[in-house]
């Protein structure tokens, strides 16, 4: 008789980011799937903030140049927080998932909104000013 076959032993883990699939157990799919939404809808603002800036500036909608270039940099800047907030939005949460854990809440998100507020106080000063 043969001994009984021993099962394979897993393979290890290599899914980037380690800090994230190295630990914990593998959520319900569709809790990951959501949260991988969320992390596009944040790319998408993302983009979105970008391609105002570079239109602020490039259509001129603003005649002042000093604001016009001041509204086109925050816009950029908010891009930059927007993904990194769906970057550290979407590590936090899978983490979370991963350990049964509460869901974080943001952190980024007030930033971002001030920073849209300044904008769009920005642009209207430009537009009231022209």
């Amino acid at each position: 008789m043969n001994p009984p076959a021993t099962p394979p032993a897993p393979a290890p883990d290599r899914r980037f980011p380690r800090s994230v699939y190295g630990a914990g157990q593998d959520p319900d799919a569709r809790f990951s799937m959501a949260n991988e939404r969320t992390f596009l809808a944040w790319i998408r603002t993302s983009l979105a903030f970008v391609a105002a800036g570079i239109a602020v500036e490039a259509l001129a909608v603003v005649q002042a140049h000093w604001l016009r270039t001041t509204i086109a940099v925050l816009l950029v800047l908010t891009g930059i927080a927007a993904a990194a907030q769906a970057w550290l939005g979407w590590t936090r949460t899978e983490r979370a998932l991963r350990h049964l854990a509460p869901l974080p809440s943001s952190g980024l998100k007030l930033p971002i909104a001030v920073l849209l507020g300044v904008v769009a106080l920005a642009v209207l000063v430009g537009l009231l000013v022209a």
